[in-house]
């Protein structure tokens, strides 16, 4: 059988840290291994270094993906994460940077030209800029959008909303308007719920009567007509009339088959 490939079936972080962590630690912040993550945190300037030296040096080739997220209570409030994956080793790795509302980070897309549209997915969604990517438009929101939706401080309603206009024959902007801000929703759970009792959710002190049981003692309770009872009051095996006809019947059929 022939080895289409050198790369394990299962993937191991054993050494991982360690190996890579002397590579780039000139530039690293910390280095972890978390639920089964190799997690390295380096310096935002270094960020295309660091990530050039893992793909030549350690052999992780690919780019696969790229994301941002909100920290408000931090001063570098964005961080920007990158997981890389070799196909030779057949493992996964993140490395992060941070950055603050108004510092770019360096851009990628030197090393991996598909970064370009994931760096301006994380600049549309969180406002982060990338330093030298020549295309820092927009990618997911709608032209004119105002904001970023995935900071923490976005408003979940947004600012505007958009209609299409039968008067105008086209798509209108408005600013939001709610009938009510807010709305509080308290479910009562079966098996662990509030201590009070809700406004029009009242429960009985007891739990409700049960119907008694429909019991068939004698061969007029069962509902099946007056042959059937008959039949069963005789005790007999006797089939009704009209089940002799449809055997009857059968019995034609076959014998004219």
């Amino acid at each position: 059988m022939a080895v289409l490939h050198s790369a394990p079936k299962y993937a191991s972080n054993d050494g991982v840290v360690a190996a890579l962590s002397e590579s780039i630690s000139v530039w690293l912040l910390s280095a972890a291994e978390k639920h089964g993550e190799v997690i390295f945190t380096v310096q935002r300037d270094a960020i295309a270094e660091v990530l050039r030296i893992l793909r030549d040096d350690h052999k992780y080739q690919q780019m696969m993906e790229m994301a941002g997220a909100d920290y408000p209570d931090r001063a570098e409030r964005f961080e920007v994460v990158y997981m890389l994956l070799s196909l030779t080793k057949n493992h996964r790795i993140m490395v992060k940077c941070s950055t603050d509302e108004n510092t770019p980070v360096p851009t990628i897309t030197t090393l991996w030209p598909n970064a370009g549209w994931l760096e301006r997915e994380v600049f549309d969604m969180y406002g982060v800029t990338f330093a030298g990517n020549k295309d820092m438009r927009r990618i997911l929101t709608d032209y004119g959008f105002e904001g970023h939706p995935f900071r923490k401080d976005f408003p979940m309603t947004g600012y505007t909303e958009l209609r299409y206009s039968e008067e105008e024959k086209r798509v209108v902007y408005e600013p939001v308007e709610l009938p009510q801000d807010m709305r509080t929703f308290d479910f009562l759970s079966p098996w662990e719920g509030s201590d009070y009792v809700l406004p029009g959710d009242e429960k009985a002190d007891g739990p409700p009567e049960v119907d008694k049981p429909k019991v068939t003692e004698k061969p007029s309770d069962t509902g099946a007509g007056e042959t059937a009872e008959k039949l069963a009051e005789e005790g007999t095996d006797a089939v009704p009339p009209n089940m002799v006809e449809v055997e009857i019947a059968d019995e034609k059929e076959e014998g004219g088959a």
